[in-house]
């Protein structure tokens, strides 16, 4: 397994047998004496700006553009953004609520850009999930991830991740010839996601405001978000170069 895995998997099992500890059914820590591995440094890359501002010239469904755009302007993680129903949001306020990793309860906000499409994807729709299949839901689905008004179920985050990576691999691959499209990979929604917050930093925005964009615990976590891309570099020497200053 890798770093990551091993590390989460390493600190749930000492929750639980923290808990057990104090139950009394057990003594020792089983664990003492493994060490965390150390994580690798993040290999994802941020999408530069023209490709984001690409990605939104694609012609795709109207619930497409809103989960992406979603995504792209709250930082929020993609399983997340799928999770909240049609009354969970506050358009006025353009912020809505989500079940966070952990199954807190948390806000995310969004700008104008999803504020425009969200009256548009949820029409009359009073209740239910807001970012629905294609498809009516099969028997057995549950209740809480079906639109009693539709009659459709939750887009799960695997068909989401279908369909975003699917529409994008001409973008990834601009020089490829629509021949050869299909056996090539699109980008991931993890991907859109990162580079929202790379493009945050870019911009100024302090590291607070950075981990309440992202939720995540630590700077250590955001620390591969943070990292300005080929672009933002070469603005930023561009910037400070004496002869432009001259010229200004």
């Amino acid at each position: 397994m890798d770093a990551d895995t091993v590390n989460r998997e390493l600190s749930i099992a000492r929750k639980a047998i923290g808990w057990w500890q104090r139950q009394g059914w057990i003594e020792s820590d089983p664990t003492i004496g493994i060490e965390r591995r150390p994580a690798p440094p993040g290999r994802t890359k941020a999408l530069a700006e023209e490709q984001i501002a690409a990605l939104w010239w694609l012609d795709v469904s109207l619930r497409e553009k809103t989960f992406w755009k979603m995504l792209y302007e709250s930082t929020t993680r993609a399983d997340e953004v799928l999770c909240p129903n049609v009354e969970d949001l506050y358009p006025q306020d353009k912020r809505g609520r989500i079940t966070a990793k952990g199954g807190a309860i948390e806000w995310i906000h969004w700008q104008s850009g999803t504020a425009q499409l969200l009256p548009r994807l949820i029409a009359r729709r009073t209740r239910g999930p807001l970012f629905l299949t294609d498809r009516k839901a099969p028997a057995g689905t549950p209740t809480l991830d079906v639109c009693s008004e539709a009659g459709r179920a939750r887009l799960s985050y695997r068909r989401a991740e279908e369909i975003f990576e699917e529409n994008t691999r001409l973008l990834a691959n601009p020089l490829a010839s629509p021949e050869d499209i299909e056996g090539l990979n699109g980008w991931t929604l993890h991907r859109l996601r990162h580079s929202a917050l790379t493009h945050d930093a870019e911009g100024g925005t302090s590291t607070p405001m950075l981990l309440a964009r992202s939720r995540h615990a630590s700077v250590r976590s955001l620390e591969r978000y943070a990292r300005p891309g080929v672009d933002a570099v070469a603005r930023h020497v561009a910037e400070r170069d004496p002869a432009a200053r001259r010229k200004r």
